[in-house]
């Protein structure tokens, strides 16, 4: 089996076999497991998607600011753009089964799930600054809204490369 097929797309991290495990269940384990985070993810994305679906329909909606509104339309989209990311895998394990491009799907499906975690941090981060503009003022939703960011961009995305290039260091 040569080197290039023991690796997954995503950030070049390599991913090793099991022991006794074949190419095809190596793949069918890592899409297994792939979607499996995806579900964790996909439900937090809905139920935040849901309720932005809901706010404009609200009591008090109206009062928004203009600023406030913007939050809000960007939190909707990002949260909808991360439903689609999140979904898609899933819809296309059904209409490419037994197509022999499992491979393909779940290296897809992996940049699919990186797209979702930063349009979910998006949604967040704009939903947590409206509520705190909202609720508070201008200023310090800047800073709520900061705070979500700079913990999801450094938990989701930037720690997990620093830890890829650590271990490119160590291997070296």
């Amino acid at each position: 089996m040569p080197h290039n097929e023991d690796r997954t797309e995503g950030a070049g991290a390599e991913k090793q076999a099991e022991p006794g495990e074949t190419h095809k269940e190596r793949v069918d384990r890592e899409l297994g497991e792939l979607l499996q985070g995806l579900r964790v993810a996909v439900t937090g994305v809905q139920v935040l998607f849901a309720f932005l679906l809901t706010l404009p329909f609200a009591a008090g909606f109206h009062k928004v600011d203009p600023l406030g509104r913007w939050l809000f339309f960007i939190a909707l989209l990002s949260a909808a753009l991360a439903s689609i990311c999140f979904i898609t895998p899933a819809a296309q394990h059904r209409l490419l089964f037994r197509t022999g491009l499992k491979e393909k799907m779940l290296r897809r499906a992996n940049k699919l799930g990186v797209a979702g975690a930063i349009g979910l941090a998006v949604a967040m981060t704009s939903s947590v600054a409206l509520v705190a503009e909202t609720a508070i003022n201008a200023w310090p939703a800047a800073i709520f809204g900061g705070v979500i960011a700079l913990a999801s961009g450094w938990l989701w995305i930037l720690q997990p490369i620093v830890d890829l290039y650590k271990a490119k260091d160590v291997k070296s």
